[in-house]
């Protein structure tokens, strides 16, 4: 059997050495580095900015104004540039030969692009965007797939301090409308066709709606593919890329900005009512994504300990991972993108595509949902036949708690391929902040079904019903100091009063960020789903997550979506619906089982009112399963006001859970017997 290379020194390490010598801190363990961290906010940000080296052509005149959330002011005085940091990379990368973005999709169509080559694009397309008008300010939309013209035009965007928002081809029109249209985007960047599932589909009808539903769009440069049926935009890529003057592509240079300038704009899941166009800070951002760079021990490709580094994250665009996955550039990191479905063709499932991916293009650190190792597991995917995988030494997940089980599979999956001892480093943060709140240390124990440790920088704690913070016990996560890349502003929010009610409206002055955490006596963490979502069943509180861990190691069950339901007065109701394995349907000796599988890993309280067989679970494009939404349409909330078919993955399925909601409602309405 082939065995894999030794693991290079956890760059966590080499921080904590360099701030030894750098600055004389010592620190006993990771909790301590941790406390420091939060403690003294402007010396671990400023430490951060040094290891790194980022520049700035004007003096930093203070690094932290005001830690008041949410207005906290960082870096007074520096100007930044995330593509020249991220470019710095290019002379020592061609020299040793790695490239900076490996791509392949479906069909095998696989690139290699060259760091000099990113270079002399990012160039090509931000003269080609200045000279139709864009400039400081004005928004960019894009409408694009995972593959380079996508990483290209972000970074020629943000060159010329133009603001960038992306979606994913996959998401329809309303949906991109709801985004787009809030922003007044001056112009969009658009693919006109994609091949996705196991099939071509034709986007240029698409592209023309957008355009005539965005009147702000001055001009639309084109990604041209074979799967259009017309021809769009008033410019296509080629020219972007190729049809500047050299002289003045060689010229260029990006753009210093204002450490606040904003870099891009995010959305909400957008669940309910419009998505909030969520905006980020350049030079936050760069900050963060270098915090990330430690957590998730990304190295330069071309150093000698890092040698051959390849980088994966699975993600669509309209996910916020894919900012993180373009982040590897920032570290001279080589990046492999794969642009299509994770299963191959939707009619057909194979959930070994990402993983030849991975063997093929030798990916070292795979990541992704940890909806998508879930699925591997169920469909008995056999991950050590796979050849070619021994280079992986890290698997990352995120997007959901990721089951204990799940984590233990994939470990021996890999141990049988040749790659040895692989750490994970599995994380859980937001689109809000463009980072992680929980995540990965590789020089710490792992537990499956735990989360290493908090971030450094990141002031995270679990708080009870009065605001205490509590350690071994489940409590709100929240954030009690600012981070550098929590949202500027919510676009056209005056007052910022969505942002205020979206983090602040339960504790004001403190982040509050939506989920359950437990932070253990040993630093440890586990994350156990939305806390809008959770159970209380006879004053015994639980996060879905650990239903789902006990029910779905059923081999029967394929996936499941838990409700709790509090009413005034009246009992509360539960009921659990489950996706079953194909041709299995719901008997008496299943739904035992199921019951039995709950009355022991947590509880008899735990038990569901009713158990319901459902073809699919509602999901948003990201994976995440929609419990909220769901649970306001059981409480009588009409459908159009909490559900939007547009953000889903699976809008099919919302007919079967309104004739549910229906049938409950009515018999809540009947009076009680007796």
């Amino acid at each position: 059997m082939t065995t894999s290379a030794p693991s290079p020194l956890p760059q966590i390490e080499h921080y904590a050495q360099w701030l030894s010598q750098q600055h004389g801190l010592h620190f006993d363990d990771y909790e301590a580095m941790h406390a420091w961290s939060v403690e003294h906010l402007a010396a671990f940000w400023r430490s951060i900015w040094d290891y790194y080296q980022l520049e700035s052509p004007t003096p930093i005149t203070e690094v932290l104004s005001d830690d008041a959330m949410p207005d906290a002011r960082w870096f007074s005085g520096a100007q930044v540039s995330l593509p020249r940091q991220l470019l710095r990379h290019t002379a020592a990368a061609q020299q040793a030969g790695v490239p900076a973005i490996v791509s392949d999709n479906e069909l095998g169509q696989m690139r290699e692009m060259a760091w000099p080559e990113l270079q002399r694009q990012v160039a090509s397309v931000a003269v080609a965007l200045r000279g139709l008008g864009i400039g400081r300010g004005d928004r960019v939309a894009a409408y694009m797939p995972n593959i380079p013209e996508t990483v290209v035009a972000m970074l020629a965007c943000v060159s010329l301090g133009a603001v960038w928002s992306v979606c994913a081809p996959d998401m329809g029109v309303a949906a991109v409308v709801d985004r787009f249209k809030q922003i007044e985007p001056k112009a969009l960047i658009a693919v006109d066709g994609v091949y996705y599932g196991g099939k071509p589909l034709d986007r240029s009808a698409v592209v023309q709606s957008l355009l005539a539903e965005l009147p702000t769009v001055q001009h639309c440069l084109t990604v041209q593919t074979p799967y259009a049926a017309a021809p769009v935009g008033s410019h296509h890529w080629d020219w972007a890329t190729t049809g500047q003057d050299a002289h003045a592509v060689a010229a260029f240079e990006p753009e210093w900005l204002p450490f606040d300038h904003p870099i891009w704009i995010v959305y909400s899941s957008g669940t309910t009512g419009l998505p909030k166009p969520i905006v980020h800070g350049t030079g936050g951002i760069l900050l963060a994504l270098h915090v990330a760079g430690l957590h998730n021990d990304l190295g330069a490709s071309y150093s000698d300990s890092h040698a051959g580094e390849r980088f994966l994250w699975y993600s669509s665009t309209g996910w916020v991972m894919w900012n993180i996955q373009v982040s590897g550039l920032l570290f001279g990191t080589t990046i492999t993108i794969f642009d299509g479905h994770p299963a191959g063709s939707s009619s057909q499932p194979d959930w070994g595509v990402l993983w030849r991916f991975a063997a093929r293009h030798h990916t070292s650190i795979f990541g992704a949902g940890a909806a998508y190792f879930s699925n591997c597991m169920k469909a008995g995917l056999d991950v050590g036949a796979i050849p070619g995988l021994q280079q992986v030494r890290t698997l990352g997940s995120t997007g959901s708690p990721l089951a204990p089980e799940v984590q233990r599979w994939g470990s021996a999956q890999l141990q049988a391929a040749g790659a040895g001892e692989v750490y994970w480093c599995n994380i859980s943060g937001g689109t809000d902040f463009c980072g992680a709140f929980i995540g990965g240390n590789r020089s710490l124990p792992q537990a499956p079904g735990r989360m290493q440790c908090r971030w450094l920088g990141h002031a995270v704690e679990a708080w009870n019903e009065q605001g205490q913070a509590v350690r071994d016990e489940v409590g709100e996560l929240v954030c009690t100091r600012p981070i550098p890349s929590m949202p500027l502003y919510f676009w056209n929010d005056p007052g910022k009063q969505r942002y205020l009610d979206s983090y602040f409206d339960h504790w004001p002055g403190i982040w509050r960020h939506g989920d359950w955490i437990q932070i253990n006596s040993d630093g440890s963490c586990v994350i156990y789903g939305r806390s809008d979502a959770t159970i209380n069943r006879q004053g015994l509180r639980m996060g879905t997550s650990e239903i789902y861990n006990a029910i779905e190691a059923l081999p029967e069950v394929q996936d499941s979506m838990v409700i709790d339901l509090e009413y005034l007065g009246r009992n509360s109701y539960m009921p659990l619906f489950v996706v079953l394995r194909e041709g299995l349907v719901l008997d008496a000796a299943i739904q035992g089982r199921i019951e039995q599988a709950i009355r022991t890993a947590l509880s008899p309280r735990f038990i569901p009112d009713t158990i319901a067989q459902v073809a699919e679970v509602p999901r948003t494009l990201t994976g995440k399963k929609l419990e909220l939404p769901i649970k306001k349409l059981l409480l009588g909330q009409p459908a159009d006001k909490v559900l939007n078919p547009q953000t889903m993955a699976n809008p099919g399925c919302l007919p079967w859970y309104e004739a549910f909601a229906a049938q409950h409602l009515a018999r809540l309405s009947q009076p009680a017997a007796g």
